[in-house]
């Protein structure tokens, strides 16, 4: 008669399946919750390009919501008899909110800048190359502000000092940039082709996507920027 020793429980492939769709769906409901105030807001906003600074006020929840689901999905368990995905979010949440919006804050502010401006070019004057101009800035300012997030939301950097590393890895970790990059443009295309709620009842997955796509800058910031 065979017998099944406990330390092999909760360790088999469909245990650690079973583990990563818990730890999923637990951070994207706490997500949720976390910035549905944000959230509701937009939901009351029309389509006006006027509402663009409102609907930039409104996402000020979502920085600190969006860096505690990246901490708790970076300190999930594998093993099914382990798991605190809901602790380690709240963990996040406590440890990250503030860093994490004195960097969010800036980036959006920075963003409706130029969605304004984009919204209101014809009024502007300028050339059309300007448009094309602000829209680089932009995407480039996203992907700044991915890897920022990755950072703020792992280490107990001074916010300046994020700031200067997620420049530095923009070109550093070309492979990590263009993961990111290629997650905005599925979120864009999603939010265009199908509906605006479709990239936040993902953002779980999306988020463990940026981690494992960032792997390199994380790996490079323990190594050489921590004790």
């Amino acid at each position: 008669m065979s017998t099944v020793r406990t330390t092999d429980f909760g360790t088999g492939a469909l245990s650690r399946a079973s583990a990563l769709i818990h730890t999923l769906l637990t951070v994207e409901v706490l997500l949720l919750l976390a910035a549905s105030p944000g959230l509701a807001g937009l939901l009351l906003l029309g389509p006006d390009p006027a509402n663009v600074p409102l609907a930039a006020l409104c996402l000020l929840p979502l920085g600190p919501a969006l860096s505690a689901a990246l901490y708790a999905l970076r300190h999930r368990s594998r093993d099914l008899t382990e798991l605190h995905p809901a602790r380690a979010y709240v963990r996040g949440w406590r440890l990250n909110a503030v860093a994490a919006l004195k960097l969010w804050t800036p980036l959006l502010a920075w963003l409706t800048v130029i969605a304004f401006t984009l919204t209101h070019f014809s009024a502007t004057g300028l050339p059309g190359w300007w448009a094309l101009l602000l829209a680089a800035i932009g995407a480039g300012s996203l992907l700044w502000g991915a890897h920022a997030l990755v950072l703020t939301s792992l280490f107990a950097f001074r916010a300046r000092d994020t700031a200067r590393l997620a420049a530095y890895f923009l070109f550093r970790h070309g492979r990590a940039t263009l993961a990111a990059a290629s997650l905005l443009v599925l979120t864009a295309a999603l939010t265009a082709l199908l509906t605006e709620a479709l990239p936040a009842l993902l953002a779980a997955p999306l988020l463990l996507s940026l981690l494992h796509g960032s792997r390199s800058v994380i790996t490079e910031t323990q190594e050489e920027f921590t004790a």
